[in-house]
């Protein structure tokens, strides 16, 4: 049976899954679609990359609902379903995590702005946020994620949301980039600010996911910074398979899964407790994640 997250943490670090979109797209998904409608519509192929994540040895499986609060999926004039959606996204993940995985209940930006940059209302996005934390706590979550924040405000709405749906625990992540010798989110906000305000609203674990154009060295870079500015608290940090290199045919990542797990070494050196993937990445780069992970716990004890 799988142990309370934080207590595991204190064991020995844990693997996250990887990139959703990655494989909703080589499983057929069109561009400019949504992938959350296929929690609905293509049940099967959602648990596939669960199951193909699980097999790798990840312990955290996240939902497919990075767009799932109503405002981001009324743009696809889904807003009625989204309740369904979310509900049915951490059941699929629900039932191929077992006994000794967490499900993670993915919530990502609302896709707008706060006032006065936009003109989007607190108490309206966190009553979304609210709304969909509910959704997928009914449907079988463990754990919440709040995941590639840029603004610490919208992510402290998410948070705070989350917290009056249920006590489980919440991770919070932000997406950087560097910005000369520090690193920054697109709002300016910089790693400090962003770990204590995740942390002051309740987050239990914090860290970093996604970035824009960021090296494997930038990534370790960022881990040590990211630590440092946690003060003690679990840190997650989820690279992208590198920066992505824009083709004829879309998008590619060209870090190799052996890379990944290099990478894997180094971020568990500077003391992240979670690692797993983001853009790009894929069950064979995890699956090689997963077997630095083993052997970094076999040698610390």
């Amino acid at each position: 049976m799988k142990t309370d997250l934080l207590r595991r943490l204190t064991e020995r670090p844990i693997l996250c899954d990887g990139g959703m979109g990655t494989q909703l797209f080589e499983a057929g998904l069109p561009p400019g679609e949504p992938g959350e409608l296929w929690n609905l519509q293509r049940r099967d192929a959602i648990q596939a990359i669960h199951r193909a994540y699980r097999d790798a040895g990840c312990r955290l499986l996240t939902t497919n609902t990075f767009g799932g609060c109503v405002e981001a999926l009324a743009r696809h004039h889904l807003a009625e379903q989204a309740d369904p959606i979310n509900e049915a996204a951490a059941s699929l993940a629900r039932e191929v995590a077992g006994p000794d995985a967490w499900v993670l209940a993915d919530i990502g930006p609302f896709g707008g702005f706060l006032e006065p940059i936009g003109d989007s209302l607190p108490d309206d996005v966190e009553a979304m946020f609210h709304r969909q934390a509910e959704a997928l706590h009914r449907g079988g979550a463990d754990i919440v994620v709040v995941e590639t924040m840029v603004d610490p405000a919208e992510a402290v709405l998410a948070i705070r949301a989350a917290r009056d749906v249920a006590d489980w625990p919440i991770i919070a992540t932000f997406a950087f980039n560097r910005a000369g010798d520090a690193f920054r989110t697109v709002m300016g906000a910089e790693i400090r600010r962003c770990m204590a305000d995740a942390i002051d609203a309740g987050a239990a674990v914090v860290g970093a996911n996604c970035g824009t154009n960021l090296s494997l060295e930038d990534y370790r870079e960022l881990a040590e910074q990211v630590v440092y500015a946690a003060e003690g608290q679990p840190v997650i940090i989820q690279p992208n398979a590198g920066p992505p290199r824009h083709t004829g045919t879309g998008v590619r990542y060209d870090v190799e899964p052996r890379q990944m797990a290099e990478l894997t070494r180094s971020l568990l050196d500077t003391g992240v407790r979670i690692v797993g993937g983001c853009c790009g990445t894929t069950p064979r780069h995890l699956a090689a994640m997963a077997q630095a992970m083993d052997q970094w716990s076999e040698e610390h004890g």
